[in-house]
């Protein structure tokens, strides 16, 4: 049982895989604060992907999860911030190196790209993993 919290949000691409994520999440014992969105009307993902920079600068929580209907647009805009390592995450194996080898604090997916069992997967490989540092914490300082 972790009391560790997760932000969690979405656009409206990725409204439905929110909401079973955040079944998993409480399952798993993790706290959520849930920033929206709150149903599948189109709203614009830039915004999700500030609310989840100012959960994670304000400590609401340490690490978070967005979803956009492809995952792309949204980690873009959330890499925008420079204490946001956001990764687009395809599987488990691309799930396990953004935590091992760049200490991603924000898991993305798409929404309309991502099978439910692999986001599933992805989410709990990217919670359990655990950073590497060494050679990679000196890759992470460059960008910093």
């Amino acid at each position: 049982m972790s009391n560790e919290v997760i932000a969690i949000a979405s656009d409206h691409g990725g409204f439905d895989l929110k909401e079973l994520l955040k079944a998993d999440l409480e399952e798993m014992g993790y706290g959520i604060v849930d920033l929206g969105c709150h149903d599948n009307s189109s709203v614009n993902y830039p915004d999700y992907a500030n609310k989840m920079a100012a959960a994670l600068l304000n400590d609401t929580a340490k690490r978070g999860v967005l979803i956009c209907g492809s995952g792309i647009g949204i980690s873009i805009a959330a890499n925008r911030h420079a204490h946001i390592r956001a990764a687009l995450v395809h599987d488990g194996l691309t799930a396990k190196l953004s935590r091992e080898h760049n200490d991603a604090n924000v898991l993305v997916l798409g929404g309309r790209t991502t099978g439910i069992e692999v986001a599933k997967d992805c989410l709990k490989i990217f919670l359990d993993t655990k950073f590497e540092g060494g050679r990679h914490q000196t890759r992470i300082d460059i960008m910093s």
